[in-house]
């Protein structure tokens, strides 16, 4: 298994920023379990680095509700299958070596739990992007060629009594009961979870967050 490091946020702005090349199109993937913290990182990365980074999560190809229920994946949504994994690798494809002046990502409003198109405009003159997400280390058909496109992968490790707690309180703030949070944190998200935590061996850097 491969040990976490202990990191400032500062320490990992600071990495993130020895990352970008004036001309040159960089990509760091964050990636952890759910509840890790992915999300927040990764805003407060871009946050700091200006208009040298943008933000593209992966969770933007969820599949929408409607294909998840003809697929009959509704009750597990989040699971590896229920992403375009196709379409996730042919945006990095395009995101890795700019020819377009502005590329368009989605991305998934949990308000209403569905993706959205063409929601984030990507710059060609954009040094770094930035992608956080479940899957970033798999080597699963579909997911293999992620690990490739990316110059960097982190994977947050935290204990695993705060990340039950934030995520059974981040689905409570979405609309579950606490009764529903509880059940899916530790059913679905954490079937998710066990696949998740498998592959840190891949990560280039397994990140402990202090301070």
């Amino acid at each position: 298994m491969s040990v976490a490091r202990s990191f400032t946020v500062a320490d990992l702005v600071d990495r993130a920023r020895g990352l970008i090349q004036p001309g040159r199109r960089r990509m760091l993937g964050i990636t952890g379990s759910p509840g890790a913290g992915k999300s927040t990182l990764s805003t407060v990365l871009v946050d700091s680095l200006g208009a040298d980074a943008v933000l593209v999560p992966m969770d933007g190809f969820h599949l929408a509700n409607a294909e998840l229920e003809r697929l009959g994946r509704r009750d597990r949504k989040g699971a590896i299958d229920t992403f375009d994994a196709a379409g996730y690798v042919a945006l990095l494809r395009r995101l890795r070596n700019p020819a377009e002046q502005c590329v368009y990502a989605p991305v998934f409003w949990r308000k209403i739990e569905e993706p959205i198109a063409n929601s984030i405009p990507v710059q060609a003159d954009v040094p770094l992007v930035i992608t956080e997400g479940n899957y970033l280390l798999q080597d699963a058909a579909g997911w293999a060629p992620v690990r490739g496109l990316l110059d960097e992968v982190w994977f947050l490790d935290l204990p695993e009594d705060v990340r039950l707690d934030r995520l059974i309180r981040r689905h409570e703030a979405y609309g579950k009961t606490p009764e529903q949070a509880r059940a899916w944190s530790k059913g679905t998200d954490q079937r998710n979870a066990e696949l998740i935590e498998a592959a840190r061996h891949r990560a280039d850097l397994v990140v402990h967050l202090i301070g």
